[in-house]
């Protein structure tokens, strides 16, 4: 169980508010029994005191004392339930939010070589499912057992009030019965559960895959056979969920019988205590009647381990992700930051794997502060890595990058990335309002100063034409907008950052003739005075340049502005 450890943790940070949900879970099921037994004591006492009286017997019972009880506990089973419901629910989704914070915080350090590693769809599943799975850990593992064990405990001190030696004996047995059947559930339960949410998983990653890769499964015609390989993982993991239920039926059905035959057994020892005149028949009913309370209390026990191995791997997956750590380290003693803006690279080598030809060979380039610098080549030639260098996204093998001549491994990265202001080839767009896909880059920016990037990039008409401006919804991944559109959207960003070293690659892609020339004559006044990379396949689709550097194969070459 040491993968849950830190989730454990994580629940014993949270104790008080998850503690005071398991009381108000014992208090549901205490006043269940209390309900029960009460009543079952009354309704018995007042038969018995009606046949001693149609007899000629002289007796009497007090009625309104139990009646209110009977009451008391109604009400209270009816609001514990339903503040447990309530608060329960409640205090696992905040701690669910909060785990989820935590899985999300451990992935925005990494970078873009790191987090290439995890499949977009493995990670998706990682902050949904996986952390949904952990609810189970208090909800079915943890609370269910504690307050059922209180549960027998405190049925046995009622009986044992009575009847000592029958109490003991009957908490001992559900105890004792209550442990077997879970076993023995859970031994195979874990196993199967473990290899459903494995199955879970293949399954949500393949179809998103699939959703995401349709082109180009159509186009190398293996559609056919990647949604073969989805419905057999999909046909598995149907089989298991359907062993799952039926295992959990199983449980249940167990439970019940194990809480029938201690109701039997308590029967049989109370009528012999009744027939020995050490008890009262209306005190074997109420004995009777407690112990078959606890059927509601047990019954989820056994199934409730079900669960254990999807969360257990889920867990797994989560523990390893979260201990990976990004191949880009903040240094051990930062420099301070330097004042100017110079960029120096010395016989870079870069390659994105072990046994790769070099993305970059032997690159040595000085870029001075506020120069302009066109980086020109074909698909492949190593632009994007320049740029991802000089942003400290990579390391290079050998050589070294140097921002006025100190080395960017002695400079705080949070710094550094700070002074950069970096258009990648992807264009990211959240499902989220116009508006807050640019204040990701100026958390404080006002109205108008978002008003004034998106003049820049010539968008401004355009959003203030649509019913709700700046508060429009663009959908996922900016889908309600064009590609031209998405990228100036992103483009603004990277403006709106005001940075005094840009990197901007591609920054006219997707964009019309006469759009173009307009984005790039705004371009040409806001690069002024700041340090550029500025990459294309063709210089004509860039800003003017001071010089222009041709990179093919990681080699370089150059010619004047």
């Amino acid at each position: 169980m040491n993968e849950l450890r830190p989730y454990l943790a994580l629940l014993y940070a949270w104790r008080f508010r998850l503690a005071i949900g398991a009381a108000l879970m014992f208090l549901t099921v205490a006043a269940g029994i209390g309900l029960l037994a009460l009543s079952g004591w009354f309704i018995t006492a007042t038969g018995v005191t009606a046949i001693l009286l149609a007899s000629g017997v002289q007796a009497r019972l007090e009625i309104y004392v139990p009646g209110a009880g009977i009451r008391f506990f109604a009400l209270t089973r009816t609001a514990a339930r339903y503040f447990e419901r309530l608060y329960n629910h409640d205090a696992v989704l905040r701690l669910l939010a909060d785990l989820r914070a935590r899985v999300f915080d451990g992935l925005t350090p990494l970078d873009p070589a790191t987090l290439a590693r995890f499949r977009g769809a493995l990670v998706l599943n990682r902050l949904t499912a996986d952390v949904d799975a952990l609810d189970t850990l208090y909800l079915r593992c943890l609370a269910p057992p504690l307050v059922g064990i209180t549960g027998i405990l405190l049925v046995g001190l009622i009986i044992g009030v009575a009847a000592p030696t029958t109490g003991l004996m009957i908490s001992a047995t559900l105890l004792v019965a209550t442990l077997a059947l879970t076993v023995a559930i859970a031994r195979p339960g874990i196993g199967l559960g473990e290899r459903i949410s494995g199955y879970l998983e293949s399954t949500r990653s393949g179809i998103v895959d699939h959703v995401r890769g349709l082109s180009e499964l159509r186009a190398f015609a293996q559609l056919g056979h990647h949604r073969a390989q989805i419905d057999t993982c999909a046909r598995r993991l149907i089989a298991d969920q359907a062993r799952s239920a039926r295992l959990a039926a199983g449980g249940e059905a167990g439970m019940g019988l194990i809480v029938h035959l201690a109701v039997a057994l308590v029967l049989f020892l109370g009528l012999q205590l009744y027939a020995e005149e050490h008890i009262g028949g209306a005190i074997v009913a109420m004995m009777t009647l407690a112990v078959l309370a606890l059927g509601e209390a047990l019954a989820p026990v056994p199934g409730g381990f079900l669960q254990l191995g999807r969360t257990r791997a889920a867990a797994r997956r989560l523990n390893a992700q979260m201990a990976t750590r990004p191949a880009i380290r903040e240094p051990e003693q930062p420099r301070t930051m330097p004042e100017g803006n110079r960029i120096g690279l010395r016989d870079v080598v870069v390659r994105h794997g072990p046994g790769d030809d070099p993305a970059l060979q032997r690159l040595s380039l000085e870029i001075a502060e506020g120069e302009r610098l066109a980086v020109i080549g074909p698909s492949g030639a190593g632009k994007s890595t320049l740029a991802d260098l000089i942003a400290r996204l990579v390391d290079p093998e050998s050589g070294s990058v140097a921002l006025e001549g100190i080395p960017l491994e002695s400079l705080p990265l949070a710094r550094l990335h700070d002074r950069i202001g970096y258009l990648t080839q992807r264009t990211e767009i959240f499902a989220d309002t116009i508006a807050a896909n640019l204040r990701l880059a100026a958390a404080h920016a006002s109205d108008d100063q978002l008003w004034n990037a998106l003049g820049e990039v010539e968008l401004r008409e355009f959003v203030a034409g649509l019913e709700h401006g700046l508060a429009t919804w663009v959908g996922e991944n900016g889908v309600r907008l064009s590609g031209g559109q998405a990228r100036r959207l992103a483009l603004a960003r990277v403006l709106l950052r005001d940075a005094p070293i840009a990197l901007l690659d591609e920054p006219l892609a997707g964009l019309d003739e006469r759009t173009a020339r307009r984005v790039a004559a705004n371009l040409d006044r806001w690069l002024e005075d700041r340090t550029a990379v500025l990459m294309a396949h063709d210089a004509r689709n860039l800003p003017q340049a001071d010089r222009v550097l041709h990179l093919s194969s990681g080699a370089v070459s150059e010619e004047g502005g």
